[in-house]
């Protein structure tokens, strides 16, 4: 379990620092046409972080933090695919903003999902 946590990790990792590259490129109008790359590679993050969710699930971590965490892992891409209809204009920078946090959100609660699994695997393996 330890490794496909490390694994999904990592990945979660990767794919928060493509996409947000790619997202300051399509903020700032240089790359639109690299817009399903972003969308795709965003999909790879939400699907690494639920592979930790389960993964948590399994190794007894907080419920109430797994749940949150697959919860967020749906607002994601929600978010994404209907920013362009939230806000048109000058508040559509806010909606981009939401976006960005919501996706830095979801690479925070990977990564504490990862230090919880191998806690509970510390804790597991001792006497």
């Amino acid at each position: 379990m330890k490794t496909a946590a490390t694994v999904a990790q990592m990945l979660v990792r990767v794919t928060g620092v493509i996409n947000i590259v790619l997202g300051v490129l399509l903020w700032t109008h240089h790359a639109l046409r690299l817009l399903p790359v972003h969308m795709q590679v965003g999909y790879v993050l939400v699907l690494s972080l639920w592979v930790l969710a389960l993964l948590a699930a399994r190794a007894g971590v907080n419920p109430a933090f797994v749940g949150v965490a697959i919860v967020w892992g749906f607002l994601v891409p929600v978010l994404g695919a209907m920013q362009a209809r939230l806000a048109v204009g000058n508040a559509h920078w806010a909606i981009q903003l939401l976006h960005l946090l919501v996706g830095m959100g979801a690479i925070g609660l990977a990564e504490g999902l990862a230090v919880r699994i191998k806690q509970e695997r510390t804790h597991a393996l001792q006497p």
